[in-house]
């Protein structure tokens, strides 16, 4: 069975809707970027809501000059969408989740191959967390707070005990948490 896993940038106070400016995709310290770079490794699927799709689609595929390799890689990797209004993605190797997604995205993770990789999307997050479907959590936790915008968990939800499986702290200040359920 395949990982699902939630991989986010949040801030100190849990945000992970970017408000402000202290997330940049193209201002990593190399430490950092090798760390995001190995949680890539193994994944082969990345699920995204429509909104943060149409947000990747927009931009990355335009970088003719990216020297952190993301360009490369999400043109690479297999992409679902989940959307009730696109048809077309206009984005190779990408495919759209319709009707009951929850459904589609738990075969997809009965299937043979690596993790499926969850970012931005927090209305998909949200719905993912609420369904049982998420095996681990991916957190680059950033030296800032927001202050307010969009928490990683939706209210009232209580989460079952977590394991801690990584720790770990980079120049920037920012560090990396995984946990497992």
């Amino acid at each position: 069975m395949r990982t699902l896993a939630i991989t986010q940038n949040i801030t100190l106070d849990g945000s992970i809707e970017m408000l402000g400016d202290w997330f940049d995709p193209a201002d990593q310290d190399p430490q950092l970027r090798e760390a995001t770079r190995r949680q890539s490794e193994h994944a082969d699927a990345m699920l995204l809501g429509r909104q943060t799709f149409e947000d990747f689609r927009g931009y990355w595929p335009q970088q003719t000059d990216d020297q952190t390799g993301i360009t490369d890689e999400l043109n690479q990797i297999h992409k679902y969408v989940v959307s009730s209004t696109m048809a077309d993605p206009q984005w190779r190797n990408s495919t759209v989740l319709t009707g009951d997604w929850i459904t589609q995205v738990r075969d997809l993770k009965g299937k043979e191959g690596r993790d499926i990789v969850v970012t931005g999307s927090i209305t998909l997050t949200h719905a993912l967390i609420v369904s049982g479907l998420v095996n681990e959590y991916r957190l680059f936790v950033y030296p800032a707070v927001q202050g307010r915008g969009r928490r990683l968990f939706p209210d009232g939800y209580e989460l079952p005990t977590l394991q801690l499986v990584e720790a770990r702290g980079f120049p920037n200040g920012a560090s990396l948490l995984r946990y497992t359920i």
